[in-house]
């Protein structure tokens, strides 16, 4: 039987991995440092969890990774996409890439298209689809695009267009382009939904890179477990799955910080501070998931509709670099040392000094050599101070009320959390804090969830409701979820008031833990 499970988290400074077998223990935890070459840090972490366990019980590997999000920071590897709209004549003023940085669209646009088709709000059809034009369109981007972005007004709410113009499209083709159906990605919005559809498929290469670099290192030692990749709202994506839709993947490291937060504390709703090497990420747990963003979110510059938590990141890690040498307040940060940590800090014998070092030097942390963190001891009560007080306000912007509410303190720099801070009723921090990315991404769940339109008018509230609850179980257990142990976790309603037929926007959520491989 092959009951292990291996979790991977691949961040700016560390490359985290753990081994949980099928009750949830904790066998194995290493922290290295990520390298230049990704993959490589991806080895040398598998190495040194694989010789604790038995390699042969590993059945799943889950990985969670910065790749999809820094490629669209850094405008690096992204594809060049077609891109077809079908929703003439009603939305032709504000073109596909309004609003894009210029560099961006540089990189990504390809052949662009605007043709007849689409539903109304309520899903009967605004026009007739036309398939000369798509067919024309497909013609253009032949040898010319990496992928295509096919996005139809309101087909979150009736796909047939949507979906026929992808049929088209792939058939002239010959299926040698991958495509992505932009209701698979994003939400309700027709520009947002239109974009993140867009960067997907941008994505889809780099998808490929990240999948196939698990893969080979994987077979190099022998191993063929089940494939996931953790998506940004802390459940598991099959490799497949990942392959087609990379863009879900991009805020993946918070939410395994926030999911594992919730692993190692034992509590469902909290405040979550993950402190890693170079930024701090600050979110809440509701019912055990990291609360969503209502907002639209902007990825380098351009705004989407996707499913993301809703974070507040700062630049403050261990690895931050601090100046004390100035009359004033110290200067903390923006730059970090990151994944020289361990080569360039006074603790590790080097010249930079870093809020590592600082920890060290006021005993809130014991990393390296100590008596090499000479700092004044005035210095370092100032330095703590400003970090408190950064701490502390992070800490009053996230919560969802004014009373006070327990705070967990997790990732390699969780040392820099004091113990005391108000509107705080207790700060949680456990042996296995440092990796509860990795541990996040290993206790993972499968999960499936739905956003549509319905008007309770139709059939009934409760009937609707059932609807959606209904479609968000089959697509979790579509995703690997066991059909035994399936819950819905989320089921919101939001009226719209401005639609017929006592409309309303039902979003929904299914998750349950992945079938054991036998």
């Amino acid at each position: 039987m092959t009951d292990l499970r291996i979790g991977i988290d691949v961040g700016g400074t560390n490359t985290d991995a753990v081994v949980v077998d099928e009750h949830g223990a904790i066998l194995a935890a290493e922290k290295l440092p990520t390298t230049t070459a990704v993959f490589e840090g991806i080895r040398a972490a598998l190495d040194a969890v694989l010789g604790q366990v038995d390699p042969d019980a590993v059945g799943q590997v889950m990985l969670g990774t910065t790749h999809p999000v820094n490629a669209i920071i850094g405008r690096t590897g992204l594809g060049r996409v077609g891109v077809l709209r079908v929703a003439a004549p009603a939305t032709t003023s504000v073109p596909p890439f309004a609003g894009w940085p210029d560099d961006l669209t540089a990189q990504v646009r390809g052949p662009v298209a605007i043709v007849g088709g689409g539903h109304g709000y309520d899903g009967t059809p605004a026009a007739p689809l036309d398939e000369d034009a798509v067919r024309l369109f497909a013609k253009d981007c032949a040898g010319t695009v990496d992928a295509i972005a096919v996005t139809a007004m309101s087909s979150p709410v009736n796909a047939e267009h949507e979906r026929r113009a992808a049929e088209i499209v792939a058939d002239v083709l010959a299926g040698d382009v991958p495509v992505t159906e932009s209701r698979e990605v994003g939400g309700i919005g027709l520009l947002e939904r239109e974009n993140s559809a867009i960067l997907n498929s941008a994505l889809v290469g780099i998808g490929r890179t990240v999948a196939q670099g698990l893969i080979t290192a994987l077979g190099e030692r022998g191993l063929s477990p089940d494939l996931f990749l953790t998506q940004n709202d802390g459940t598991l994506l099959t490799v497949e799955e990942a392959l087609r839709r990379p863009v879900l993947t991009i805020g993946s490291g918070p939410t395994n910080s926030m999911r594992g937060a919730a692993y190692l504390s034992g509590l469902t709703d909290a405040v979550v501070m993950d402190v890693g090497g170079t930024s701090t990420d600050v979110g809440l747990l509701v019912g055990g998931f990291p609360r969503e963003s209502a907002l639209a979110v902007e990825i380098g510059g351009v705004r989407t509709n996707y499913r993301m938590p809703d974070l507040i990141a700062v630049g403050l890690g261990g690895g931050t670099v601090v100046d004390v040498s100035g009359r004033g307040a110290p200067v903390i940060g923006p730059r970090s040392v990151a994944h020289r940590l361990t080569s360039d800090a006074l603790v590790f014998g080097g010249a930079v000094l870093t809020l590592s070092d600082v920890s060290t030097a006021g005993g809130r942390s014991a990393i390296g050599d100590p008596g090499l963190a000479r700092i004044e001891p005035a210095a370092v009560h100032r330095v703590l101070a400003s970090v408190d007080r950064q701490i502390a306000a992070l800490a009053d912007r996230i919560k969802a009320s004014r009373g006070t509410q327990p705070l967990i303190a997790v990732g390699g720099g969780a040392h820099l959390i004091p113990e005391r801070i108000e509107g705080i009723s207790a700060v949680h921090r456990h042996e296995h804090a440092g990796v509860a990315n990795a541990i996040g991404a290993a206790i993972a769940e499968a999960s499936g969830a739905v956003d549509r339109t319905f008007a309770y008018a139709d059939g009934g509230r409760e009937a609707c409701l059932d609807e959606a609850r209904r479609l968000a179980v089959e697509q979790a257990v579509r995703a690997g979820a066991d059909p035994a142990r399936v819950r819905i976790t989320m089921i919101n309603e939001v009226p719209m008031s401005y639609m017929p037929g006592n409309s309303v926007r039902v979003q929904a959520k299914a998750a349950g833990p992945l079938l054991a491989r036998r």
